[in-house]
């Protein structure tokens, strides 16, 4: 099975911009949707992006159309999150989702997690 890791959240400010990167270990087929999500102080997690893993086809939440882009190389195994103009409602644990399937709008029900990055963006 695959394990994530999170990295390149950190304390910005706003305006600023950030690229975080989950990277992936253990075994990985084309048959995957990676998923990045959001969980800020007393929210519940939420949908930020997701792309085929194997296709680089992508979905976006609503909110996160504009200022925020998903992308992945396969030749280093890392699927990125690119966020622009970053403001303080940005401020989350950011986390990378993995789950089997083809389908974008999956629920990611079954999904394997990794442990989170944190971005804190001052105003």
């Amino acid at each position: 099975q695959v394990q994530l890791v999170e990295s390149g959240g950190g304390l910005v400010q706003a305006g600023d911009s950030l690229r975080l990167s989950c990277t992936v270990s253990g075994r990985i087929v084309n048959n995957y949707i990676m998923g990045w999500f959001r969980t800020a102080p007393e929210k519940e997690r939420q949908f930020v992006a997701a792309i085929s893993y194997g296709g680089g086809g992508t979905r976006y939440a609503d909110s996160a159309k504009g200022r925020f882009t998903i992308s992945r190389d396969k030749t280093q195994r890392t699927i990125y999150l690119q966020i622009d103009d970053l403001k303080p409602e940005d401020t989350a644990i950011y986390y990378c989702a993995a789950e089997f399937g083809t389908h974008l709008n999956t629920w990611f029900k079954g999904a394997t997690w990794g442990q989170g990055t944190q971005v804190t963006v001052s105003s």
